[in-house]
Formats: structure tokens, C-alpha cells, sequence
């Protein structure tokens, strides 16, 4: 540790990096069903240019033969980016909130507390990452069926976007997105509950009481716990997902498909019903639980590895 940092700021710092490694690992990894659960999203039966799957295995293997790897990974760059920085910033901003609220506090932060400082830590990311997701779903929704000029990359849509649509485009689907930061505030509460429930159990059974988490709990508690939270935010938010991309989507001839929140939500329950609100939920799920599931791994492990290293320096 330098000399002019403390340690409240080297612990900032170690959530930060530990949170992009595990941002960068669960992208890499599961992006093929990213693309899939966002074509299912947008897909409301009248929309030309999309092609229909009947489920989640039809459309990974259709989207492999007619695209190539290069479909199934489209929007890969901005994914990568908008999850790197979204999970630096998110364990960043949510640690450094924690801290605050628990400021001449004692005990432990209560469910309330946990549940302000991951919805704080969650607007604050979304405000900053929409114009990368605004891409990433635009990238993943180009198909060989398109008859607009195709975005070659990142840089290109933005460009191309600012010029045709102007910058206030780029923010899209911010109120669903904002709306969305419920989806954080549940996971990590949910985590973070489950983890203390977890580690006063693990304390109970052992013949050493009050050990340290890091030493009570393993790989597969983290992806147990991870799983756990994340399926129980999704089913509680994955409507807020599904207005969000619709909005998102490029417009058809200069005109956009849905001009709000409002005319998503009114459109989507008049022509397809609750189901079109959970179109695309099973790629989700296949993505998210695994996902998060090594979210977690990555980050608490790259944790324990910073705070061993800082502890030897």
C-alpha cells in the first residue's frame, strides 16, 4: 500500500478489480445466450427482420449455421466493456455506500440499508454504462435479413448513431434501465442475507466460533449463493428487460418501433399478453444462474487473493 492511501480506499479499489475480473470471466463465458435471450426479447411476431426460434437450442444452433461465430457473438466487445466497468463501478459504489451507511455503526447494516446502497450503486451504473448496453443491443440484433447498412463495430454504431439519431439516442431505455437497478438492489440483498444466514450456520457447526467468512465458506458456496439471488431478481424484474431492449432496437426506415415505456408496456399486454413480458427467460436463466454463479466465484476469490496480498506487503 502507498504511502497516501488508506485503507478504506485500498478496500474500494480491491472491490472494483475484483468485480471487473468477475464481469470480464461471466461474459466470456455465457454471451452466446446473451444474444439469444435479447433476439427472443424483441421478437413481438410482427417484426420482419428477426427470424423465429422455437426455443433457446433452435435458435443457438440456427444462429450458428446461417451466422457463424460471429453471430452468436455479436456485440461481444461492447458486452465485455458494459460488463467490466458495470461491475467495477456497481462493487465499487455499493461497498463505498456500505461503508458510509455503516458509519458509527456497530452492528451489522440492516436488509434496508443493504437494499439503498445496491439501488444507489445501481443508478449510478446505469446513467454511466446505457450507451454501451444501447449498442450492444443493436449489434446483437443485426441479422443476414436486415436491409439497413449493418453497424461494422462499436465505434461505427456510435458514430452512426450520433450522427442519425443524435446523442439523446444513446440513452434509450434509460427509465426501464433505471427501473432495473431493483434487479441489483434484490440480487445483492438477497446475497448478502442468504451469506449471513450461510455463515452463522457454518459458525454453529464449528468448533471455532465467529471465524473469519473468508475461511468458512468455499467456491461452492459463492455459486450456490450467486444462482440463488440472481434467479430471484430476474423473476421479479424481467419485464423492465424486455421494455428496455424493444426500446432500444434500431429504427425501420427512420422510425422508431415504440417511442416509450408506455407504448411498450400498452402494445406488448394488448397483441401478446403477460408471455411477451417473459420472452427469451429461459436463455436468461440458462445465462444468468451459471453466470452469476461464477460472478461470485471470481469475485470473492480475486478478493481473498488482494486482501492476502495486501496483508503480505
Amino acid at each position: 500500500m502507498s504511502p497516501g492511501t488508506t485503507k478504506s480506499q485500498q478496500w474500494q479499489w480491491e472491490n472494483a478489480v475484483a468485480g471487473s475480473a468477475a464481469g470480464f470471466a461471466t461474459v466470456a463465458v455465457m454471451h452466446p445466450l446473451d444474444v439469444v435471450r435479447t433476439r427472443f426479447q424483441v421478437n413481438d411476431g410482427r417484426v420482419s427482420h428477426l427470424p423465429s426460434y422455437r426455443n433457446t437450442a433452435h435458435a443457438v444452433f440456427t444462429i450458428a449455421r446461417s451466422e457463424g461465430l460471429r453471430g452468436l457473438y455479436a456485440g461481444f466487445l461492447p458486452g465485455v466493456l458494459g460488463s467490466t466497468i458495470s461491475w467495477g463501478l456497481y462493487f465499487f459504489f455499493y461497498d463505498k455506500a456500505k461503508q458510509r451507511y455503516a458509519l458509527n455503526r456497530e452492528e451489522k447494516l440492516s436488509p434496508g440499508l443493504h437494499l439503498v446502497s445496491a439501488a444507489e450503486a445501481g443508478g449510478l451504473v446505469c446513467l454511466c454504462t446505457n450507451p454501451v448496453w444501447l449498442v450492444k443491443t443493436r449489434l446483437q440484433l443485426q441479422t443476414p435479413l436486415h436491409q439497413t447498412r449493418p453497424y461494422s463495430g462499436l465505434y461505427d454504431a456510435v458514430r452512426t448513431i450520433m450522427k442519425e439519431e443524435g446523442f439523446s439516442a444513446l440513452y434509450r431505455g434509460i427509465v426501464p434501465g433505471l427501473f432495473l437497478v431493483s434487479h441489483g438492489a434484490i440480487q445483492f440483498t438477497a446475497y448478502e442475507e442468504l451469506r449471513n444466514v450461510l455463515v452463522d450456520l457454518k459458525n454453529k457447526r464449528s468448533k471455532i466460533h465467529h471465524q473469519n467468512p473468508d475461511k468458512l465458506l468455499n467456491s461452492v458456496d459463492y455459486a450456490v449463493l450467486g444462482a440463488t439471488s440472481k434467479i430471484a431478481a430476474i423473476l421479479i424484474t424481467y419485464p423492465f428487460q424486455v421494455i428496455r431492449a424493444r426500446l432500444q432496437q434500431r429504427p425501420s426506415g427512420g422510425v422508431q418501433r415504440y417511442t416509450d415505456s408506455w407504448h411498450v408496456l400498452r402494445e406488448t399486454a394488448r397483441f401478446e399478453g403477460v408471455r411477451g413480458f417473459y420472452k427469451g427467460i429461459t436463455a436468461n436463466l440458462l445465462k444468468n444462474a451459471p453466470a452469476s454463479s461464477i460472478t461470485f466465484i471470481v469475485y470473492e476469490n480475486v478478493l481473498k487473493l488482494l486482501k492476502l496480498t495486501r496483508k503480505n506487503d
